[in-house]
C-alpha cells in the first residue's frame, strides 16, 4: 500500500474535517450549484469523480434521472453515504468506493462533475485524472464526451510585494490567500500574466509551465510571485457569460528580494507536472528582473 505521503496519491485523501471549509465557502457552493443546474439536463445521467460529502452529486441530483458518485477514501464513501441519506434525493446517488483513474459509469452519461483542483493545478489530480477519463470513456462508448464541470480553466502568474512576518516573526513561507478578501499584506506590482488556458473537452497537457517577461507597473520590492487559478464552471451561452469560482491565490516566496521600478520587467520561468508538490514548482522556478534603462540585467533568483 503506498504512504499517504507518496506523490502517486497526493492530494486524493483529503481529511474528513477539511471539507467543512469547501461547505462553508458561499461563493464556491453558490457558483457549482448554479453551474451544474445549468448543465444538468432533466432525467440526465451524471457522474462525480472525487465525491467527497456528495455535496456536488446532491446538487445535481435535483434534475438527473441517476447520479454516480465516485470516492476511494472509505471513510468519505460512508460519510457521505450517511450524511446523503439525510438530505431529500440523497438517496437515489449511488455512492461507489472506487479509484477514479479507473472507475467507468456502466453507461453513457450526460455530464462530468470533477472538482480535484488546488490553486496552479498543483498536489491534487485534476488533470491527470480527466485526463485519464476521457481516453477510457472514449475507448468504451465512443463521441460525444460528455459535458464537464469544471469547463474549463486559466492560470496566470503575478508579480507582488509580500509582508512575510508575523507577530514581529519573519516567515517566508507559501501562503495560500481567499480570493474573495483584500489582502492587506500584499502590493501587486504587474499584472497577472496568464500561462495557462484549457477546456477540459480538449487534450490537456500534463506539464504546466511557461517562460515570459511582467512588466512592473509600481515601484516596490519583489519578493515574491502571486499564482491564480480562475476556474470556469460553466460557460452560459444564452447571455455569453461565465460561472466563475476562484481557488485559493497562492504566494510562493522567493529565495531573495529585490527592489523594482516602474518599467522594469520580471523574466519569470517554470516547468512542474500537474498534482506535483509546491517543492516541485519550487525548485524549477526562476527569475530574473530586467531594468528598463540600459543598466545591467540583475538576477533576481537562481533556482528557487
Amino acid at each position: 500500500m503506498a504512504r499517504s505521503d507518496d506523490s502517486s496519491v497526493l492530494g486524493q485523501f483529503i481529511p474528513l474535517h477539511y471539507h467543512h471549509n469547501m461547505l462553508s465557502d458561499g461563493v464556491r457552493m453558490r457558483g457549482f450549484k448554479t453551474a451544474i443546474d445549468y448543465a444538468v439536463p432533466l432525467g440526465g445521467k451524471v457522474l462525480e469523480l472525487g465525491g467527497g460529502t456528495g455535496v456536488l452529486s446532491f446538487f445535481a441530483m435535483q434534475k438527473a434521472g441517476k447520479v454516480w458518485c465516485v470516492e476511494r477514501n472509505p471513510e468519505l464513501v460512508s460519510k457521505a453515504r450517511q450524511i446523503l441519506s439525510l438530505n431529500d434525493c440523497g438517496k437515489k446517488i449511488k455512492v461507489i468506493k472506487a479509484d477514479a483513474f479507473e472507475y467507468l459509469p456502466p453507461e453513457p452519461v450526460d455530464v462530468v462533475i470533477c472538482e480535484m483542483i488546488h490553486v496552479a493545478m498543483l498536489r491534487e489530480k485534476q488533470i491527470p485524472i480527466i485526463n485519464s477519463f476521457k481516453e477510457r470513456y472514449l475507448a468504451r462508448f465512443g463521441n460525444p464526451l460528455p459535458q464537464f464541470v469544471p469547463e474549463a480553466f486559466i492560470q496566470a502568474v503575478q508579480p507582488v510585494e509580500h509582508d512575510f512576518t508575523f507577530d514581529g516573526f519573519y516567515a517566508p513561507i507559501p501562503i495560500l490567500q481567499n480570493p474573495n478578501l483584500i489582502h492587506e499584506k500584499t502590493r501587486e506590482l504587474g499584472t497577472p500574466m496568464v500561462y495557462q488556458l484549457h477546456t477540459y473537452r480538449d487534450p490537456i497537457p500534463y506539464q504546466c509551465e511557461w517562460s515570459g517577461d511582467i512588466e512592473i507597473e509600481k515601484e516596490g520590492s519583489l519578493n515574491a510571485l502571486r499564482f491564480v487559478t480562475k476556474n470556469i464552471l460553466a460557460v452560459v451561452t444564452e447571455t455569453k457569460k461565465t460561472i466563475d469560482w476562484h481557488s485559493h491565490y497562492l504566494i510562493l516566496p522567493l529565495p531573495k528580494a529585490h527592489p523594482v521600478s516602474l518599467g522594469d520587467s520580471i523574466r519569470i520561468g517554470f516547468s512542474y507536472k500537474a498534482g506535483a508538490s509546491i517543492s516541485d514548482l519550487e525548485e524549477t522556478l526562476t527569475t530574473e528582473v530586467r531594468p528598463s534603462s540600459s543598466e545591467s540585467r540583475l538576477p533576481a533568483t537562481g533556482a528557487a
